[in-house]
């Protein structure tokens, strides 16, 4: 059963950060689950990291240590990526989709944060798209908990019939034959299970749509170029272009998470909590 939420839940927008009875109650959630390794997964902007950042921190408060990790800390860096790209198809180049992440890496880090053993963390530079040596990644010893926090957490696969049809004027226009969805699919059902296996507890931010997150996508970005002017940012069509390819699998996510997530939390188009 879903923790209830204090009232005054409905009052606060993600993007200053969650409401405290919110961050409470997912707290609590873990706790009450027992859960060593607790998935928050939501759609690109939906707030995934400011929650897993702030769970982590009132968790610190109250005394636990805990490590919060990313799947897109394992992403495989552009040089493995380009080679699957040269391999397989051209948009495998570009990290995101499921198919480009390094998944025995992470299972490895998951399983020895449960096991309560020492653990350096990955990190993934976005700037210089690839993942920082491992010689500089944080050691950190035994936690009480770990957030791990994703846009695609345990999404399954599609039925082949789905695949059939493009689902926008990306998969038309660069994935005529199906083969990068194809390929990313079959990643979905035979690789990703395996790094879903070690997630006790889910919990998945529902957006009001897909439509929705483009515009959140493009908030960030501004706000990313507010406090870095000197960055190269990408444009409204760069932005709605890039999540594009994060289409299809979104919307299997929204169709399919509500269902198997153990607790779901809607949001409206200001990601306030409804």
């Amino acid at each position: 059963m879903s923790p209830r939420l204090h009232p005054s839940v409905e009052n606060g927008p993600a993007d200053a950060g969650f409401d405290a009875a919110l961050v409470a109650a997912v707290l609590d959630d873990a706790l009450a689950a027992d859960a060593r390794i607790y998935a928050i997964c939501g759609l690109q902007g939906s707030g995934k990291s400011t929650l897993a950042g702030q769970v982590a921190a009132l968790a610190r408060r109250r005394g636990l240590s805990v490590a919060v990790l990313s799947i897109d800390d394992f992403y495989l860096g552009r040089g493995e990526r380009l080679r699957l790209g040269r391999a397989v198809h051209p948009l495998l180049a570009t990290r995101g989709p499921p198919g480009t992440h390094d998944l025995a890496l992470g299972c490895e880090v998951l399983d020895r944060l449960r096991a309560g053993e020492p653990t350096h963390l990955p990190r993934f530079d976005k700037l210089r798209d690839t993942r920082v040596s491992p010689s500089r990644w944080r050691r950190i010893g035994p936690v009480d908990l770990t957030v791990f926090e994703g846009w695609f957490l345990k999404t399954p696969a599609q039925d082949a019939a789905a695949l059939s049809a493009p689902i926008n004027a990306l998969e038309r226009e660069h994935d005529r034959d199906g083969v990068w969805r194809a390929y990313c699919n079959q990643a979905l059902a035979q690789a990703y299970p395996a790094l879903w296996s070690r997630l006790d507890r889910l919990l998945f931010l529902q957006p009001p749509g897909f439509e929705i997150v483009a515009e959140w996508r493009w908030q960030q970005e501004q706000a990313m170029q507010a406090k870095r002017p000197r960055r190269q940012a990408m444009t409204r069509e760069q932005v709605e272009r890039f999540v594009s390819l994060f289409e299809r699998v979104s919307r299997q996510a929204l169709a399919e998470l509500p269902g198997i997530a153990d607790w779901t939390v809607v949001l409206d188009e200001g990601r306030r909590v409804v």
